[in-house]
């Protein structure tokens, strides 16, 4: 069997203009009812308030359940506590929440290491790097600074006794965040 050619967006605008529109819709609730990726995206399009909320709760739970799930042990796939923060920003685009769910998935992992000890080189570098993107996300912008402040010292603050290099990376990378926002 051979592969089908990907049809372009030019080439599906002008396939979709000869289309009327009770078949365009058929096709828009047929699309609805295959994919859970265009039931949440048709969500936001339609009821942007409460879908991104509860796209929230869920990618928030998504990644709680990764470290603390509420019956047996932690799976520790950061892959897939990643893919909620990802799936979220980009079917809702806001990018305070964004900004949280990452926060939230590093505080997810100091606390988990505070819980259960050290962890390894990897699961560390995937925290810092997370904080890292945290932090470019905030640079420059002086309301995320203040909104997010507290939480980014508090992460530096409980990794203090934590291998692998884990706080000095985070310390460094608040700090220069400090340095630009806390000029005397």
């Amino acid at each position: 069997m051979t592969e089908s050619k990907k049809l372009s967006i030019t080439e599906i605008k002008k396939a979709l203009k000869t289309y009327d529109k009770e078949a365009l819709i058929s096709i828009l609730v047929d699309c609805y009812k295959q994919s859970q990726d265009v039931k949440n995206y048709i969500h936001v399009l339609l009821n942007p308030d409460e879908a991104i909320e509860a796209l929230y709760r869920k990618s928030k739970n998504q990644i709680l359940n990764e470290f603390f799930p509420e019956r047996g042990f932690a799976k520790l796939r950061l892959s897939v506590a990643k893919k909620a923060i990802t799936e979220f920003k980009n079917l809702s685009n806001d990018e305070l929440r964004t900004i949280d769910l990452m926060i939230y998935y590093v505080e997810m992992g100091v606390e988990f290491t505070n819980a259960y000890g050290d962890i390894d080189a990897q699961f560390y570098g995937s925290m810092i790097s997370m904080y890292g993107s945290v932090i470019k996300k905030i640079e420059g912008k002086a309301g995320l600074y203040n909104q997010f402040n507290q939480r980014l010292e508090e992460i530096v603050g409980n990794t203090q006794e934590m291998g692998w290099g884990f706080h000095d990376e985070l310390a460094c990378l608040f700090g220069e965040l400090i340095a630009e926002f806390e000029v005397d």
